[in-house]
């Protein structure tokens, strides 16, 4: 079992913390789906909450998805059900479909089945993003609205040039690093790194029938190069962002890499984000990172774990120079006592969290804070990442309330270049994924061994 918290000692976070400066081919093993209880969920939670900000915009999607529950939904993202449930007939009417679940009035909240006979929900022609019901909701929303317009015309054009990520049509360049791996600190050298090959893998991608093919289905017209070759590179970043910043992690607290038997990162609080649709090829990237390593096992575990993607957990020979996949559907701390434990699983090196989002929901904290005090007592070296200063403002002072340990935190060099836009809350101000870090080592108040294990036999 893992060790029982103690009383905690609330205090004020920490005035400054410096941030930490910071070949493969990817095997993967099937084996049968097992399903945990129902827990806390943030897909379900998300989902739902649209309802808070335009009642009807959930219908309105399952509708256009040409299905009756939530649950139909969660089916495809879980890889339990074909993408092709959706039912659609050919691809014009999949992009017409997809863009009418953002078909709402930004201003008023409008929904088309809301409007009059006389009113019709018209884009902003700047962005191609948002609707309005009318000139006079444009008018009265455009002080909100030209703060993220620009950006919001980014997220348009990345929002259908995804298909190409989907469909295989884009390939993300890949093989070893043509440089010293510590010269690679941020997107910056990345791309300075791989400009060769980057810029004959974008050729072509522009060039190709799937880019012909999408314009000629979405309605629109097909913007310029430069505009098409921004989008793909910021789709580069968004794919990559997470086996990056795990090697980010695997950098900064200090992770022997080159140790006998390879090397295990547990991602935790996984979700269909991390899982669904993803390829194993697509985290080659990280073992290329650190050359030299003796195999690296990450082992996603979370209760919404895409079906198509589990795979077996269990301790894998792992071969020098490999990345291999797998992952675990459940809670952590129900997986830790279940298969770490049990020494079915070796413990982990690292441990990283992509957006937990602990700080928002009552129900999260929950589900979470038994892992983060099992982190926190067996001094795991722990990476989690957020979307915004504002997240990670309130993400630090429930770790300073938990009695962590917090080692660093700062903005994330392998941050997605990617715009989100908050689905319901169209004018928000766009996020990126993982844009900030915080990595913590044990506790403030530490206990040595025999101390915490008087701790768990005691009962305390």
């Amino acid at each position: 079992m893992a060790p029982r918290s103690r009383q905690r000692r609330h205090k004020k976070p920490p005035s400054s913390v410096a941030p930490m400066i910071v070949t493969p081919p990817t095997v993967v093993t099937s084996v049968p789906l097992t399903l945990s209880k129902p827990d806390p969920s943030i897909d379900a939670l998300g989902f739902f909450s649209l309802e808070k900000n335009v009642p009807g915009l959930s219908q309105l999607i399952l509708q256009k998805l040409n299905m009756k529950s939530y649950e139909e939904y969660k089916l495809v993202l879980d890889g339990s059900a074909s993408v092709s449930g959706f039912g659609f007939q050919c691809l014009q009417e999949m992009f017409q479909k997809m863009e009418d679940t953002f078909r709402f009035c930004a201003h008023c909240r409008a929904l088309p089945s809301g409007l009059s006979d006389s009113k019709v929900l018209r884009q902003c022609k700047r962005c191609r993003n948002v609707y309005y019901c009318g000139p006079e909701c444009q008018r009265s929303d455009w002080p909100a609205h030209r703060k993220v317009c620009q950006e919001l015309r980014l997220v348009a054009v990345d929002r259908l040039m995804e298909w190409l990520l989907v469909t295989g049509a884009f390939v993300l360049p890949s093989g070893p690093w043509p440089c010293q791996a510590e010269a690679v600190q941020g997107w910056d050298t990345w791309f300075s790194m791989r400009h060769l090959q980057l810029d004959a893998t974008l050729d072509a991608v522009l060039g190709s029938h799937a880019m012909t093919t999408l314009w000629a289905s979405v309605g629109r017209p097909r913007p310029d190069p430069d505009v098409l070759q921004g989008s793909l590179k910021r789709l580069l970043t968004d794919a990559l962002s997470r086996p990056l910043t795990l090697g980010l992690g695997l950098r900064a607290l200090g992770i022997d890499v080159g140790k006998i038997g390879g090397s295990t990162v547990h991602v935790v609080g996984v979700s269909h984000v991390e899982t669904f649709l993803t390829r194993p090829e697509d985290y080659d990237e990280l073992g290329y990172m650190f050359p030299g390593h003796l195999g690296l096992h990450v082992i996603m575990v979370g209760i919404d774990v895409s079906a198509g993607f589990t795979q077996s957990t269990s301790t894998p020979i792992l071969e020098p120079g490999t990345v291999q996949l797998s992952c675990h559907r459940g809670l952590y701390h129900d997986f830790w006592e279940e298969e770490v434990e049990t020494g079915q699983i070796t413990h982990p090196d690292l441990v990283v969290a992509f957006h937990p989002g602990f700080h928002a929901s009552p129900d999260l904290m929950e589900a979470w804070l038994p892992t983060l005090l099992l982190l926190r007592d067996y001094k795991i070296p722990t990476l989690i990442t957020v979307y915004s200063h504002q997240e990670l403002t309130a993400s630090l002072q429930i770790l300073v309330d938990l009695d962590t340990n917090i080692t660093a935190y700062g903005a994330n060099p392998f941050a997605s270049l990617k715009p989100e836009q908050a689905y319901s809350s169209p004018n928000k101000q766009p996020v990126y994924c993982s844009a900030y870090y915080i990595m913590f080592l044990g506790s403030s108040c530490q206990l040595d061994r025999r101390q915490l294990e008087e701790k768990v036999d005691g009962g305390v």
